[in-house]
């Protein structure tokens, strides 16, 4: 929850300081990623409702935490984003419930069960490898998740439409 340690002042106009929990940080991360998504769609993958969402959203701009919108743009050659195809592996009959958790992850773009070793494949995007590194760590503490393995994707060779 968005709590404000101190109310603004008339006086000086200083701003109230907020407390970020995890759900203020994952709202924060996907307007990062795409700043135009739809709130309900927003609301929808994080699981709460569309004013709950809202609310969060108008006390971190009116909290100096959200300060405007802009556009990324992200030249190839730059590499500014980090993709990998992270493999999990699930207890039995746990699929459903790490499927269900892992499409709260924004991170995660595209999610495949698959036949083999592992039962799951997760593209990912983030911005940085340390981004990365924590998600995995969250991937690996969701319950049923055994085990997982992870390969980050250097450059795109053929991109064909399914």
């Amino acid at each position: 929850m968005t709590v404000f340690s101190s109310l603004p002042s008339p006086i000086t106009g200083n701003t109230p300081s907020l407390r970020l929990d995890e759900l203020d940080q994952q709202i924060l991360e996907m307007l990062r990623v795409n700043a135009r998504l739809p709130v309900v769609k927003m609301a929808l993958a994080l699981g709460v409702t569309r004013s709950t969402l809202q609310a969060r959203i108008t006390a971190m701009e009116q909290g100096g935490v959200i300060t405007g919108y802009t556009v990324g743009v992200s030249h190839p050659r730059q590499g500014l984003r980090i993709r990998a195809m992270v493999m999990v592996s699930v207890t039995s009959r746990s699929e459903p419930d790490v499927v269900r958790a892992l499409s709260k992850r924004f991170e995660i773009v595209k999610l495949w069960a698959t036949s083999g070793r592992y039962d799951l494949c997760a593209l990912v995007v983030t911005d940085h490898t340390e981004e990365l590194d924590a998600l995995i760590d969250r991937i690996r503490g969701v319950k049923g998740v055994v085990d997982t393995f992870s390969t980050i994707l250097l450059s795109t060779k053929l991109d064909r439409p399914d």
